[in-house]
């Protein structure tokens, strides 16, 4: 082949591939930024956590998807479940210890009233675990709790709307905050959506603002973010229907409340436990 043949075939191979149709790089479907990627991404809790001020173990749970029973086993922390600025948290499951086989001597029979009288004198007395004592702090704005508000009855808890509007964020699997947007007025009265215990009541979580977390039972939490205004504090006990806050408005100036429901430490659909609409 002349060598002027071995030119024209390489400019023409050369006209092919620059007309080819661009095709994104692996590993980005649709070419989007990394940003779009990975703003989804929730990234495992760390194996140890230092309290700061402000935390709970019922808000460190929160943050890192965690059932807040877990932590308090792993940490060996009972009722009231205190916690300090400064203190070590694990927030994994530690490794289980390995069994070990020791060879222990053959007891040799003793008489029954010597075997009786140690028996009797060794067994444990039964530990009074004190619980925690009722929270002196009356609910306020009781007045404004409504019965009549319908409500739906969901694992044993009896469920409400926390506001009213219109579900303006449904709720996303894959998303970083978990929950469902209700949009409303500035101001707006927002309600908890079951009794029970406030075990949060601040400001400690990013992307949440003003924040307030509810225990309705040991397995389920609410929670309900960019409020205006806090009415209640931590320990408060509140009903069903009792307004508990302001609505006010997320990062984006967008006028919602941001309300979550947890079971065991993981999110839920809000839907599949509110009243039907």
């Amino acid at each position: 082949m002349s060598r002027y043949a071995v030119l024209a075939a390489l400019v023409a191979a050369l006209v092919v591939s620059a007309c080819a149709p661009w095709q994104p790089a692996p590993g980005k479907p649709g070419g989007g930024s990394r940003d779009e990627d990975t703003r989804r991404v929730i990234q495992a809790p760390p194996a140890f956590y230092e309290v700061r001020r402000g935390d709970t173990l019922y808000s460190i749970a929160f943050r890192f998807g965690l059932d807040w029973r877990a932590v308090a086993n792993w940490n060996h922390i009972q009722a009231p479940f205190t916690i300090r600025p400064g203190q070590e948290l694990r927030l994994r499951e530690p490794p289980r210890a390995r069994p070990t086989t020791v060879d222990r001597p053959v007891a040799q029979p003793r008489p029954a009233e010597e075997q009786v009288a140690e028996e009797s004198s060794s067994r444990p007395v039964a530990e009074s675990r004190a619980e925690p004592p009722p929270s002196s702090r009356q609910p306020e704005n009781t007045a404004a709790v409504d019965p009549s508000e319908p409500a739906r009855s969901v694992a044993g808890v009896s469920w409400q709307w926390p506001t009213q509007g219109r579900v303006t964020r449904p709720f996303d699997a894959a998303a970083t905050r978990k929950g469902i947007g209700i949009a409303g007025q500035a101001g707006q009265t927002v309600k908890a959506a079951s009794g029970g215990e406030v075990v949060y009541s601040g400001t400690a979580l990013i992307g949440y603002g003003e924040l307030i977390i509810i225990k309705h039972s040991d397995k389920l939490l609410s929670a309900y973010g960019h409020n205006r205004r806090r009415l209640v504090a931590e320990g408060d006990q509140v009903q069903r229907g009792q307004k508990i806050a302001e609505m006010g408005a997320n990062e984006r100036e967008e006028t919602l409340l941001h309300f979550e429901i947890r079971r065991d430490g993981e999110p839920v659909n809000p839907l599949d436990y509110l009243p039907k609409k």
